[in-house]
């Protein structure tokens, strides 16, 4: 038996043996065909069409893993299971992991390309890609996977700054009419060891890239084995089963048993291990020879005759051939990845459809597409319109898009669970705006008086309650002082004197109700302030709602600073101008020409006299005895008069202080409905209300902005360009892969 045979694989003890070079278009050997039957074709072309669309960064396909430990015969096994002689050059072509693929095709060539490693920055992987050199001659080959080695950045081994291993891929693609649809990888072998040139981090590099190939369940694993080393030193065989749990898609492989001592018995260790007698594999084991150092000239089909001659000798004679020998290692694969593919194809058609479902669902998340100014502004009106829309409907208080959601019985009309009601918000704080003026808008509470009738005196009563039990909580609006009728008649009086003019005693002049009324009116423009406030805060807080519901999360920060709250600082100052108006027209004297307060101030000095007519009138009724022994009330005409003439008022200030009293409520009950009403309708409904579906990115907004702004709010961060660009380009993938699919297995049925 030879003992010759070598495998320079990354040991780096051989010499450097120049490839002999092989025609492309030579004759394959009649057992390579045997990876070409009918069936297999149709199957791998299935396959080979998917990864010509790119899916195989996409999704695992179905491909041929050899693997094993350094200086295993891994390169000798893919060099007599492909027939294309791959460079014998010391360390070359084991630095990396190394995509053979082999196409039918009516031209010969041979196109090698680099698949960086998606861990490198996105500038290298560029370079790594843009690298592709096509040769028609196997003797070049050598030269360019040198030119690769150097575009990887590995380096000389060894030397300074020089990298042992690389995770990029070089793919090495070969065209012919007799090439089989067969994809392959050549990994590099697992370091045992560490040493000067390979580092301990080398060693995990390429066990982690061994692992990452092997655990992919659509993958067979050709588990190579040296027969010069003990089967126990050899790791591959364990991480294979670790991978393939279901001892379903691995192959053990021996090489090199002419290194083997004949008749030895460590010859028959290794004969019972290829009997899957020691180490069991579901799929079993193959024994092959390489091609020794002095073969290496032999042509593929001398050196299957070599290797024929080989086992048919010595105790190989009693193996099975179906286990040993490269033409029967064909015939096994052919079977075994027929079995395999036709078993995985349902699951990789499933797995295409729910990856492409997957990528959809991420492009939707990422919004519609906006990297020209036109599709920026059009998603800008087609968010405006809906921005509008609710809007609009939220001002009229139509309730029924699903923006609106369900209403929080529990929280308060006004809360933030219940902002979204917004006319129903805006109408609450007006009531409570209302009934802040009605309880604290005046200075003083005023006892009743004689010219008060009967609800009059409720409401006064009321709201001496109501002042007891006024919220603290509020205590930024301000609190009537209470004051009897004396007390107020003193204040007017007071007030009377300090402005006196020509008047007339007992008489007062127009001024003089201003004033009271200027005092009695102090708090309208605080609460007024503090109500225009609430209901800024709440239109704001509103907007920015359905500027979340509506529009992309990223849109907020510049929407809001280029325009919305702009829009709404400015509605805000508008209201508060518009206050400022009404706070002017009444520091103005009064007037108005509400028959309100006429009437008012006549029905208050019909029941002023009614009153007085009844006291004087009790005062002066006398019982007189009639006929028949009856008694009546009778009142004195002159005792009337007399009495009536004591109810007069005898101080002309004092009686002035009650006239201007009386005169000051009914104005400020009169003018105090008016301000309600306009700071309503006004200040809140004209400023701050009704503009928001014009003001808050109207369609008419959208178009009048620069396409600056249009890109400044809408563009897309270049990130998410590239990511839909990413997910686009899977998507297309998936879609063209499934349409292959589909035509592929409906060929493959007939």
């Amino acid at each position: 038996m030879s003992s010759d045979n070598s495998d320079t694989e990354g040991d780096g003890g051989h010499t450097p043996i120049t490839p002999i070079a092989i025609d492309p278009d030579a004759v394959t050997t009649s057992s390579l065909k045997a990876l070409q039957s009918e069936d297999q074709r149709k199957v791998m072309d299935i396959v080979d069409k998917l990864r010509r669309t790119g899916l195989s960064g996409i999704v695992e396909l179905p491909q041929l893993v050899v693997c094993g430990d350094q200086s295993s015969g891994k390169s000798s096994v893919l060099e007599a299971i492909t027939e294309i002689p791959f460079p014998r050059k010391e360390n070359l072509c084991t630095r990396f992991a190394t995509e053979i693929i082999l196409r039918r095709s009516p031209s010969s060539t041979i196109s090698i390309t680099i698949t960086p490693d998606k861990l490198r920055p996105k500038q290298e992987q560029t370079k790594l890609k843009a690298f592709s050199k096509s040769i028609d001659d196997f003797k070049h080959l050598p030269d360019i996977i040198e030119e690769a080695t150097q575009a990887m950045g590995l380096g000389q081994v060894g030397g300074i700054n020089s990298r042992a291993f690389s995770r990029d891929v070089l793919s090495v693609q070969i065209d012919g009419p007799d090439r089989p649809q067969l994809t392959l990888v050549d990994l590099p072998g697992l370091i045992h060891s560490s040493n000067r040139s390979q580092t301990e981090a080398d060693k995990e590099l390429i066990l982690n890239l061994v692992k990452e190939y092997i655990n992919n369940p659509r993958t067979i694993i050709l588990a190579v084995v040296s027969a010069k080393n003990d089967m126990a030193n050899q790791i591959i065989v364990d991480y294979a089963r670790k991978a393939d749990q279901d001892n379903k898609r691995t192959l053990g492989i021996i090489t090199k048993p002419d290194f083997l001592r004949e008749g030895s018995d460590n010859e028959l260790s290794w004969i019972d291990i290829a009997q899957n007698k020691d180490v069991y594999l579901e799929r079993g084991w193959h024994m092959l020879k390489n091609r020794g150092d002095n073969e290496m000239d032999l042509s593929f089909a001398q050196r299957n005759e070599a290797e024929s001659l080989f086992f048919s000798m010595g105790r190989y004679v009693d193996l099975p051939r179906e286990c040993v020998g490269i033409e029967s290692l064909r015939e096994r694969l052919s079977k075994l990845l027929l079995n395999h593919l036709i078993k995985e194809l349902p699951a990789l058609r499933e797995e295409m459809n729910n990856k492409l479902q997957d990528t959809i669902d991420e492009i939707a998340k990422l919004g519609e597409k906006r990297t020209t100014v036109n599709e920026q502004r059009m998603m800008l009106v087609k968010m405006s319109m809906q921005i509008n829309d609710i809007l609009k409907s939220a001002v009229k208080g139509y309730y029924e898009s699903n923006f609106f959601g369900a209403i929080d019985m529990d929280a308060p009309v006004d809360a933030k669970e219940n902002i979204t009601r917004f006319r129903a918000v805006i109408q609450h704080r007006n009531l409570r705006f209302a009934e802040n003026i009605r309880l604290r808008g005046h200075k003083y509470v005023v006892g009743a008086g004689p010219g008060d009738d009967d609800n009059e005196q409720a409401e006064v009563e009321k709201a001496e309650k109501e002042l007891e039990e006024i919220d603290e909580d509020d205590w930024f609006l301000p609190k009537p002082k209470l004051l009897t009728r004396k007390e107020a008649i003193n204040w007017v009086k007071k007030t009377l004197e300090r402005s006196r003019g020509y008047e007339l005693p007992g008489t007062f002049q127009p001024r003089l109700i201003s004033q009271l009324f200027w005092e009695q009116s102090q708090p309208w423009e605080k609460i007024a302030v503090e109500h225009i406030i609430s209901v800024a805060a709440i239109c704001k807080d509103f907007v920015y709602r359905v500027l979340q519901y509506a529009a992309p999360a990223e849109f907020l920060p510049r929407i809001t600073g280029l325009s919305v709250d702009a829009a709404l600082k400015a509605s805000l100052n508008a209201a508060k101008e518009e206050l400022a108006k009404l706070i002017k027209d009444k520091a103005r004297h009064p007037m108005t020409y509400n028959h309100y307060f006429t009437t008012t101030i006549q029905k208050q000095r019909q029941r002023k006299h009614q009153k007085i007519i009844q006291k004087a009138g009790v005062s002066v009724t006398q019982e007189v005895a009639f006929g028949g022994g009856t008694y009546r009330d009778v009142i004195f005409p002159e005792s009337l008069k007399d009495a009536m003439t004591q109810a007069i008022e005898q101080d002309m200030d004092t009686f002035s202080s009650q006239e201007a009293l009386d005169y000051e409520r009914a104005y400020y009950k009169d003018e105090l409905k008016y301000f309600v009403a306009s700071v309503c309708k006004e200040c809140i409904e004209r400023h701050l209300v009704e503009p928001l579906p014009d003001i808050i990115l109207s369609p008419v907004i959208i178009t009048e902005m620069t396409e600056k702004e249009i890109a400044y709010v809408a563009a897309e961060p270049p990130e998410i360009t590239q990511q839909r660009a990413h997910l686009e380009s899977r998507q297309a993938m998936l879609e063209k892969g499934l349409e292959t699919f589909r035509e592929a297995m409906g060929g493959l049925r007939r």
